[in-house]
């Protein structure tokens, strides 16, 4: 199974949903721990969904349980933390969660992960990918 992840932030809504559309996305999954006051307007939860289902047919899933929690993200972006310190905080905060257990795998079938983040190095959604890769065995991590 590929698990495909990609960042809204640096691309216009035509290289986001290309993206998505030309990988054959089937489900968007929404990592984000706040969907609704980004800075680029078709990110914003409910514009996004209407923009997924009208330009791809892609439906949408905002799952917060697999979001940094609000002191986490602060501790590293406002208070500019390192990212090694932040990176295992965040694997730990995945197993406390078990987030293998729910949902279910199927649901990240043709799915991609979304996050603000332009690349994925420095971003939990390639945490989550790679905690999942780990945990299932058998995906493929594809950054679009």
């Amino acid at each position: 199974m590929n698990l495909y992840t990609i960042g809204f932030t640096k691309k216009s809504a035509e290289q986001f949903f290309t993206a998505l559309t030309t990988a054959g996305i089937t489900r968007v999954i929404d990592v984000r721990l706040n969907n609704t006051s980004q800075l680029a307007g078709f990110s914003k939860r409910d514009d996004l969904r209407y923009f997924l289902q009208t330009i791809g047919a892609i439906d949408y899933l905002h799952l917060p349980e697999l979001a940094p929690t609000q002191d986490l993200l602060d501790a590293f972006k406002k208070n500019k933390g390192d990212w090694s310190i932040y990176e295992s905080k965040f694997r730990n905060l995945l197993d406390e969660r078990a987030i293998e257990s729910s949902p279910q795998r199927d649901v990240f079938e043709n799915a991609c992960l979304l996050c603000s983040e332009e690349k994925p190095l420095h971003c939990h959604r390639r945490l989550v990918a790679e905690y999942l890769q780990e945990k299932w065995g058998g995906i493929d991590i594809v950054h679009l």
